[in-house]
């Protein structure tokens, strides 16, 4: 008898069947529960076969939401700011996405996330794990700073593109996308390496 490969007849079909559990155990565990192990499990294929249609959890995430990002080069190139720049740069990248046509996607997920509560968990821990966590951790920023600094940073963030894009509020709706990043980029900077804790 042969051993088993891992792989399943019809490479759509087995794509899909780990797609719908990757949602599943997304929604049900939220993202830092989730394990590729598990998801495998729930689509009754081998991890090796999770892996190798996505790679990563945080891609397979980002599939299953139907967010085309890719965040290892979102990441490198906030990163790749000198430290003062680095706000700017994070805002510059967040409000591309959020502004792009593939950011309908990331737009879509927003919105449940305002009435979901797992939605809004697996957003937030994705958001804050796999993207403020690693920038803040780029920039050397001490561990017991960090909480509040990613909150902060997460509130602009978001916060931007609920106004410009579920709420449609003008003219941050409609302000140009650089005007916008000038505006909000010393903010987001500043929370990230400014004065933001009270005196002890």
């Amino acid at each position: 008898m042969a051993g088993r490969t891992g792989r399943r007849p019809g490479d759509t079909s087995t794509r899909d069947q780990i797609l719908a559990a990757a949602r599943e155990a997304f929604a049900e565990k939220g993202y830092d529960g989730a394990s590729i192990r598990g998801i495998a499990a729930g689509a009754g294929v081998d991890p090796a076969l999770v892996h190798h249609y996505f790679g990563t959890k945080d891609k397979l995430f980002l599939a299953g939401m139907n967010v085309p990002i890719d965040l290892d080069a979102l990441v490198k190139q906030v990163l790749g700011a000198p430290r003062d720049e680095v706000g700017v740069r994070l805002v510059r990248a967040m409000v591309g996405v959020w502004d792009s046509p593939a950011g309908a996607s990331a737009v879509a997920v927003l919105r449940s996330a305002m009435s979901n509560v797992e939605i809004a968990r697996m957003m937030r821990e994705f958001i804050v794990s796999q993207l403020l966590s690693r920038v803040i951790a780029g920039l050397g920023i001490d561990r017991a700073e960090a909480p509040l600094r990613t909150a902060l940073v997460l509130s602009q963030v978001v916060g931007v593109a609920v106004t410009r894009h579920v709420l449609h509020l003008d003219p941050i709706a409609s302000i140009d996308a650089e005007q916008l990043v000038a505006a909000i980029g010393p903010t987001v900077q500043r929370y990230l390496t400014g004065d933001v804790l009270p005196p002890r």
